[in-house]
């Protein structure tokens, strides 16, 4: 089976074109700068975004709760400056704080799950990136905060998993577990490049596409890669055989997304993934590791993405859904390959 990604032709205009991190730091035991200390620094996320819900996910299996500390912005966005300009992004409260509308004032979403940032008191993500004069203005979680020099380490999540996995070891309360090991890295970076390409970021391409054309090569090629990932799964446990790597938790944070939000609001009904017996399975059993499901919060995913996303979805309605967090408890098919 070919997995190497194809270039796809796209309007720029059209779709969904991810930008570059700014802030690309590495944390290590070599480092002039940033070493891999005991609460020296602290995670941002949004439960909305599959992307930092990857780094709380390796957080939580490693075992680093104690040593990192962690803070959750509430899903819905806000103007975060409205006396400066109109940008409108992520931003804290406590819990009991009363409820907000989105940034276009509709709707009424509860401030529950959240946690506030304990370290700057900060009121928006936006305050960090000005802290650490971000020159970019992408304002973008996650975001990995060093306390000691008040500075952004890093915002690129496919970077923060990785020193998350390794540099932390002697302070993990799982250091045998290694997410990225060396015998499986070239086929671990070539399924991440595929997933990436057509399924992380393919639902966005679909989502966002503003030409029929657009939506329909990129909706074909989101549901291709489906039916590849369904078929490796038919024969492997995980992504990479039978042992379960990074690549799993890349791909499961937009899995865990798909029926509730991909497939109403970005136009990914193809097929759900309960069509996927397979992938349905595999997304189960993952759900179902101790630490995994603690980290996903439904409410706040759709919450942020149909109230967020205002272009696709003016008023702000949320949908009721099929309570897909149900069918991931349910008891999975995967022992079948052995443990």
């Amino acid at each position: 089976m070919n997995l190497k990604p194809k270039a796809t032709s796209k309007d720029p205009k059209s779709g969904f074109i991810a930008k570059e991190s700014a802030f690309r730091n590495w944390i290590s035991e070599d480092s002039d700068r940033f070493k891999p200390e005991s609460g020296r620094y602290h995670l941002y996320i949004s439960n909305t975004c599959p992307f930092a819900h990857r780094t709380n996910i390796v957080r939580n299996l490693k075992g680093l709760q104690d040593h990192i500390g962690l803070s959750i912005v509430h899903p819905v966005f806000q103007k975060t400056k409205p006396e400066v300009d109109n940008h409108a992004g992520w931003v804290f409260r406590k819990e009991g704080d009363k409820p907000l509308s989105s940034h276009t004032g509709n709707g009424s979403f509860p401030c529950e799950g959240v946690i506030p940032d304990t370290v700057n008191g900060f009121n928006t993500i936006r305050d960090l990136y000005e802290a650490s004069n971000d020159k970019c203005g992408k304002y973008a979680v996650p975001v990995l905060w060093d306390k000691k020099e008040n500075v952004i380490v890093n915002n690129e999540s496919s970077e923060i998993i990785r020193m998350f996995n390794s540099v932390f070891n002697h302070l993990s309360k799982a250091p045998l577990l290694d997410l990225y090991p060396e015998e499986l890295r070239d086929q671990i970076d070539k399924i991440n490049n595929f997933v990436y390409q057509y399924i992380n970021t393919g639902v966005y391409k679909a989502g966002f596409a503003q030409k029929q054309d657009d939506y329909i090569e990129n909706v074909n090629n989101l549901f291709n890669a489906l039916d590849k990932i369904e078929e490796i799964l038919s024969k492997n446990r995980f992504l990479c055989g039978q042992e379960f790597t990074e690549s799993d938790i890349r791909l499961f944070t937009t899995l865990v997304r798909f029926d509730e939000v991909y497939f109403i609001l970005f136009k990914c009904n193809k097929k759900g993934l309960v069509d996927y017996p397979n992938i349905l399975n595999y997304t189960r059993e993952i759900y179902q590791i101790p630490g995994v499901h603690e980290t996903v919060n439904m409410d706040h995913i759709k919450n942020g993405y149909f109230a967020n996303m205002t272009s696709l979805n003016t008023n702000a309605v949320v949908p009721i859904g099929r309570n897909f967090l149900a069918t991931l408890k349910e008891r999975h098919d995967r022992d079948r390959f052995g443990y």
